[in-house]
């Protein structure tokens, strides 16, 4: 036992972290590569081994043995044998199946050294129409060297029974990200030893100053974060996503890596506001030019060396079982890069194509891994492992994000409210709690409160928000407020001229406004951690001011149970959060101890 120690590993594979010990900090930084932080208060911190968090070190060459040699070296008491077990156990998974050359352009191999493993995987009933096996492998090869009209492809029998490994399977080219989402889901992860293909050359460079004349800094960590996927440019790297807080500037670090790349590069976010800002950003800071750069949106379907589109675009289809004609654009250049923006929200069809793009360099950009639907292991398996975290808390730190102070005011509803929620179905229930009027009054008071802050006002229900804007005579932000009207507005908050803005979830992602400081959270999406993670985010741009983010909660009703699991992202990233609670909607002006958080 070492008392000074800040670790303490427990048998249930989570990990404790004491950060006012000797050495926490180098101990924090220790943990990063393999274990998934779950909570950050005050004094502890809550990590977790996980397969995945496991799968994701190995990929980037950090060992069982390594995993190990760090829980020894920060462990207050002996580590449980059965931690270190399970650890080597599961980090070895991990590269028992490879992906390698077939010698074909249309094929690949998936192989392992293990005939327990080869049975396993014959006798999976998922994977049995993805694998291809003993003599159909020589059989599949040579009709395809027949169909390419090869010469001597009569041969293609014996030189593939030559040169076939002994434990493997012939995959389709087409399928090598859906045979790798399918053996995740088993419990083997593959090694991907494919080398990836060069797309068209872009001569493209950071500028030195952006184009008002501001010196360009690309920060530490930045760097770090873009060498980490780009590595040595072969086989193992040049895919996977990283993480980073909301304003912590992860389009520089887009832009960086395909600075290091020179390459053609597709662009895909989650909105035409994000693709404009995407396209202002490459204007404003890399020597690329307008003929350069083009937009693949609902609105204009241009495509050039750089090209930038929206999910939605992507997704749309004329009828609701039919192809997505969009999806032509991922094939209409040799891109050497795809950036998927706010990778987390990567919606399912996509996840479709991302699927057969497996031989294109790619990164995934997020705040957060965090999914509702529990899909963090797709973005492993099509897009790639985690390269790059970092903990919000030490950027804050650092002063690269700004100090925020979270704050849940807990209201009553009124008793006609509380009769009709006591009669209505769940659904309903949270939309009867959301929308509770009294929650207008308090977002009225503290917008008089804090007359210098930039206001963000965020809800999920469309009438509630028009009501608010009313209220406040400030301008709103729907999903059907036109493009160039929504764009203007934006503006309007950056420059100051409006200093309230009432917005409803299609501001949750991919949005810079640098100067907001303040946001009221007046309703949300049934508890979405993901959510909480881009509200907070709108306001974390480093400024001279705190940032407060309010969040208003009905009390005693399912917005108390969905509130909290919003709150277990904030207790994750090192956020404390004070709760104010009263209980008269008709004197709230009058309740000291509002009046004092307000003050």
């Amino acid at each position: 036992m070492q008392n000074n120690n800040p670790l303490i590993v427990q048998s249930d594979k989570t990990l404790l972290l004491d950060v006012h010990a000797p050495h926490a900090d180098e101990c924090r930084d220790a943990l990063i590569p393999f274990a998934e932080l779950e909570r950050s208060p005050e004094h502890l911190h809550t990590y977790r081994l996980t397969p995945l968090s496991l799968w994701n070190a190995a990929s980037a060459g950090f060992t069982a043995r390594d995993t190990i040699a760090v829980l020894e070296k920060y462990s207050r008491f002996d580590m449980p044998q059965s931690v270190s077990a399970w650890i080597f156990e599961t980090a070895e998974r991990f590269g028992k199946l490879r992906l390698i050359p077939s010698g074909n352009e249309s094929y690949l191999y998936l192989v392992t050294d293990s005939e327990r493993i080869y049975k396993e995987l014959c006798a999976n009933t998922a994977l049995q129409k993805l694998l291809i096996t003993g003599n159909m492998q020589t059989n599949a090869l040579a009709t395809h060297a027949k169909t390419c009209g090869m010469k001597n492809a009569g041969n293609a029998h014996a030189r593939a029974d030559t040169c076939t490994p002994q434990f493997s399977f012939l995959i389709k080219l087409t399928d090598r990200g859906t045979v790798k989402q399918e053996l995740l889901k088993a419990g083997w992860p593959v090694k991907d030893d494919v080398p990836l293909a060069d797309g068209e050359e872009l001569e493209i460079t950071l500028r030195k100053t952006t184009s008002a004349g501001v010196p360009l800094v690309v920060r530490d960590y930045q760097t770090r974060a873009a060498l980490s996927l780009v590595g040595n440019k072969g086989a193992g790297t040049g895919f996977g996503t990283i993480v980073l807080p909301c304003g912590a500037g992860k389009t520089i670090v887009g832009m960086k890596i395909m600075e290091l790349l020179k390459t053609s590069t597709l662009i895909v976010t989650t909105n035409i506001t994000a693709v404009h800002q995407w396209i202002t950003e490459l204007l404003d800071k890399t020597n690329l030019t307008k003929n350069q750069i083009a937009e693949y949106t609902g609105e204009e379907k241009t495509i050039a060396c750089v090209t930038v589109a929206t999910y939605q675009i992507l997704t749309w289809r004329p009828e609701k079982d039919g192809q997505y004609p969009h999806f032509s654009l991922f094939r209409k250049r040799p891109w050497g890069l795809i950036i998927y923006d706010e990778v987390h929200m990567l919606p399912a069809p996509i996840f479709r194509v991302v699927a057969e793009l497996q031989a294109v360099r790619r990164v995934g950009l997020t705040a957060t891994l965090v999914r509702e639907d529990g899909c963090e292991g797709y973005v492993f398996s099509l897009v790639g492992p985690k390269r790059y975290d970092v903990p919000w808390k030490e950027l804050e730190k650092s002063g690269w994000i700004a100090t925020a102070e979270c704050i849940e005011v807990r209201v009553d509803l009124s008793s006609k409210a509380e009769l009709d929620y006591a009669v209505a179905a769940p659904r309903t229930k949270h939309r009867i709690a959301s929308e509770n009027p009294v929650k207008d009054k308090i977002v009225k008071e503290i917008v008089d409160r804090f007359p210098d802050d930039k206001i963000l006002v965020i809800g999920h229900y469309i009438k509630q928000l028009e009501n608010l804007a009313k209220i406040l005579n400030a301008p709103i932000i729907t999903g059907r407020t036109p493009v160039t009207e929504r764009d203007n507005i934006y503006a309007d908050f950056r420059s100051g001229n409006v200093h309230v803005l009432v917005v409803s979830k299609v501001a949750n992602f991919a949005i810079d406004l640098p100067d907001a400081s303040l946001a009221i959270q007046v309703s949300g999406t049934f508890g979405s951690r993901q959510e909480e993670a881009q509200r907070l985010g709108r306001i974390l741009r480093p400024k001279e001011r705190m940032s407060r983010f309010f969040t208003l909660i009905s009390r005693g009703t399912v917005e108390e149970d969905f509130g909290a699991n919003r709150q277990k992202f904030l207790a994750e990233q090192g956020y404390s959060y004070r709760i104010i609670r009263y209980r008269d909607e008709h004197d709230f002006d009058e309740l000291p101890q509002v009046q004092e958080m307000l003050r």
